[in-house]
């Protein structure tokens, strides 16, 4: 933990708050009501719904997210990292390092050291910093063979956390996410609902109250033949799996040309 005392973040008449990240943190498949179309609309996401949460105990938040889909831990050390230290906020989050994990031949070693580095440098700014761990695949068929790396960078970052006194989230214990309603049809995003429930959490270890219990229950499933799953599962493979793959195969990323929502530290609006 850091030394930041649990009410410190909203004993304060003004509080400043920066995410950095991939899609996790830019909010995908989470779009807000007046979002006409995705992805060319207002994606809100969990980062979003913290920093709503905390204008309900803070005179003013001002909020950035320089979070951009696709983004590898190396480009976010690059184009995020500066833009974070220059803003010099209250509150940092950062969840980086997953979609080079999840590349073949990536090595998890090496994308913590990354890591350090980035963490070093957020650090030095003197504001409370807030790191993710890895999920984990285990429930997903396609993905379970990525667990031991995710679990091995898991390890580096919690280390690297425990050595800079970061706040951890621990996403791979959240059981309550091993089931499907709470991830995107790509199975790579959380759902809306997957969104809520980690930014309740998130405020739980940020020791900001709340009304919710992330880890409330879900409702029994509808039942599910195994032909309307088989039919799923084409689904996913012809609109998310070939695209990604051949994206990989031609060095492009679904990022290219996306600039983050939230570059500079504005007050949130009431409406959000």
């Amino acid at each position: 933990m850091s030394g930041f005392g649990t009410n410190d973040l909203t004993d304060r008449d003004i509080l400043s708050y920066v995410a950095l990240g991939d899609s996790f943190t830019e909010g995908m498949s989470d779009p807000y009501p007046d979002s006409d179309s995705v992805p060319n609309g207002r994606y809100r996401g969990w980062a979003d719904r913290v920093a709503e949460h905390l204008t309900d105990h803070v005179g003013e938040v001002r909020y950035a997210n320089l979070a951009v889909r696709g983004r590898l831990i190396g480009q976010i050390l690059e184009e995020q990292l500066p833009r974070a230290v220059e803003l010099s906020p209250d509150l940092i989050t950062i969840c980086a390092g997953g979609n080079d994990i999840i590349r073949p031949g990536s090595d998890p070693d090496a994308v913590a050291a990354l890591f350090e580095e980035a963490i070093a440098g957020l650090a030095g700014t003197g504001a409370r910093v807030v790191v993710f761990t890895g999920f984990d695949t285990n429930w997903q068929p396609v993905m379970r063979h990525l667990r031991g790396k995710i679990a091995t960078y898991n390890m580096h970052m919690r280390a690297i956390a425990d050595r800079y006194g970061c706040d951890v989230v621990d996403v791979w214990s959240m059981r309550i996410l091993d089931d499907p309603r709470a991830w995107n049809w790509d199975r790579l995003h959380l759902s809306p609902e997957g969104h809520r429930r980690l930014a309740l959490r998130v405020c739980e270890v940020l020791g900001v109250p709340l009304e919710g219990d992330w880890n409330e229950p879900w409702p029994p499933a509808e039942p599910r033949d195994w032909r309307a799953a088989r039919q799923e599962d084409l689904y996913w493979a012809r609109e998310f799996l070939m695209p990604w793959i051949h994206r990989r195969l031609t060095g492009r990323s679904s990022g290219d040309d996306v600039s983050p929502k939230r570059p500079a530290l504005e007050p949130l609006r009431p409406d959000h």
